[in-house]
Formats: C-alpha cells, sequence, structure tokens
C-alpha cells in the first residue's frame, strides 16, 4: 500500500507520555463530592479530610497535556495519513448530500487512557467514545494483530482506522444517538440479530466506502492490500474468537458480527463505494 500519498492529518494527538485513567490516589469528581457531603453531615472540615485522603494515598501521578503527534515515527506518519484521507473522503461524501463532516480526533496512547466513555487499557484494542468523538488507539494493537491474529500489512491496519472512524461518521448521523436511546428502552443489544452487530457491521460497511474512494483517489493498493483488509475482518469475527477462545460459539453474545458478515459487509462497502448501501439496520439478513 503506498499509504505516503495521502494527505496527512493534524488531528491527530499523542497521549503516550500522559499518566491517566484511575489509581495514582487521585479522586474523581465524584469522590470529591461525596467528601464534601460526608464532611457536612459529620461536621467535619471536608478540604481537612481530603487532605487526610492525599497524605494516605501519596503523590498524585504528573500530568502531562497531549501533544501534536510527531510525524517523524513511520507508525504515526502512517496513522497520520490513513486518518487524513479519511477526512478527505468523508468530507467530500457529506457535502455531497447536502452535510457537512466534523473531522474526529485520534488519540494515541500507551497502556490506559482515560475518556469521556471512561477509562480503558489496551486490552479493549482501538475504540471510538462517542462522547468526546475521539478515536482512540494504542499502536501496540498493530502487533498483537499479527501475532494474535496472524494478521499483518498495512491495509489491516488502515481498515482497523476507517472502522472506527466509521463509528465517528455513525455519530454524525445520529446512529450512536438511536443506539444509546434503543439500549434505555430495553431493546436487544447483543445476539447475531442485535443492534451491536448491526452497528459494528455499519462500520466495516464504511471503512469499505473510504477504501473504496481512497483507490480511486490514489490508485495506492499493491498485490494482496485487499486480502490483508480482508483478513483482518475474517480474524476478528464474533465466531472465530470465542472459538479459539472458548472452544464454542455462543451467537447469543455476539456483539460484532461473524467472520463471514465482517467481510460481507466490508466488501459491500468498498465495491460499491455508496454509504447507503451500508443500511445494515433495515435488512434482515447480515
Amino acid at each position: 500500500m503506498r499509504w505516503k500519498k495521502a494527505r496527512r492529518s493534524d488531528n491527530v494527538v499523542d497521549a503516550r507520555g500522559r499518566s491517566g485513567g484511575i489509581g495514582g490516589g487521585r479522586l474523581s469528581l465524584a469522590g470529591v463530592a461525596i467528601v464534601v457531603v460526608i464532611g457536612l453531615l459529620s461536621g467535619q472540615d471536608p478540604m481537612q479530610i481530603l487532605g487526610q485522603l492525599a497524605d494516605q494515598s501519596g503523590p498524585a501521578p504528573t500530568q502531562q497535556s497531549s501533544t501534536p503527534a510527531n510525524g517523524d515515527d513511520p507508525q504515526v506518519a502512517f496513522v497520520q495519513s490513513i486518518l487524513g484521507d479519511t477526512e478527505d473522503t468523508w468530507r467530500a461524501l457529506f457535502q455531497q448530500s447536502g452535510q457537512q463532516y466534523r473531522d474526529p480526533t485520534l488519540v494515541l496512547f500507551r497502556g490506559g487512557v482515560s475518556s469521556a466513555c471512561g477509562f480503558a487499557n489496551s486490552a479493549v484494542g482501538p475504540f471510538y467514545c462517542p462522547g468526546d468523538r475521539q478515536v482512540y488507539l494504542d499502536l501496540q494493537f498493530f502487533d498483537e494483530m499479527a501475532s494474535r491474529f496472524s494478521v499483518a500489512g498495512d491495509f489491516a491496519q488502515a481498515y482497523v482506522i476507517a472502522h472506527e472512524v466509521g463509528h465517528h461518521v455513525q455519530t454524525l448521523l445520529g446512529v450512536s444517538q438511536q443506539m444509546q436511546a434503543a439500549r434505555q428502552r430495553g431493546a436487544r443489544m447483543e445476539g447475531d440479530n442485535g443492534l451491536l452487530v448491526r452497528q459494528e457491521l455499519q462500520a466495516d460497511c464504511f471503512a469499505g466506502v473510504w477504501a473504496n474512494h481512497a483507490q480511486q483517489r490514489h490508485d495506492w493498493l499493491e498485490e494482496g492490500d485487499l486480502e490483508e483488509a480482508l483478513n483482518a475482518a475474517n480474524a476478528i469475527g464474533d465466531d472465530r474468537l470465542q472459538q479459539q477462545s472458548q472452544g464454542r460459539v455462543v451467537p447469543d453474545a455476539f456483539t460484532h458480527g461473524t467472520s463471514a458478515q465482517r467481510v460481507k459487509w466490508f466488501r459491500t462497502g468498498f465495491d460499491s463505494g455508496d454509504p447507503t448501501r451500508c443500511d445494515t439496520f433495515q435488512t434482515q439478513r447480515l
């Protein structure tokens, strides 16, 4: 994949040098509020209680602000290029439909990270948080793709980024908000026909739409590149992951779709380049 043809995004920030997450003796805002209430009810000075807790827990870790990512690192340059190209694709597609695309920010982290969706460690893999409209990526996940899933290659990695950007597209289109409303109504979320599977398969299809338009612009795919992305989609299907981890497949616990479904919907987007073909919520057969 000749990814250096793409424009690099300015929306990649580096939080790998920042202490984050939970622990380290730091209280959340909710924790502080509880201490204040306890102090008022007991007649004690809330500030004194907080001071005692701080003394017991030790010094808080030093926090460093996120900084623009350094494109001198080839891995970072790759991420900037793929994100930049998704921006170009979705800006154009949104404009065609009379809408405005708002770029997400991609946050590079190491080990763990705090987002508007809560704390997450690297074990969850790349993710998108609709609360702050940011994509989160630990670059070590790409090494895990090769070691754990036997999936390697730059286009496979690009598919992962484009899938998370697909979730951002869903937020801009109102899909994420509808999912939240459905969850609050008690709608069925998990399972082989559940809403979570449909949401993930649509993001796969949106990733394919991006790949189609990127190829038209750059003619950057080389022999075997498309197979890399299809192998990645196949490797992270619910059925395959469940079989590997527990020796059996439990469709009622599906959240992302089967390997065949993930390949199918990425291919649907790639072959058509049309986001309207990605309505996984209306089709009966996923």
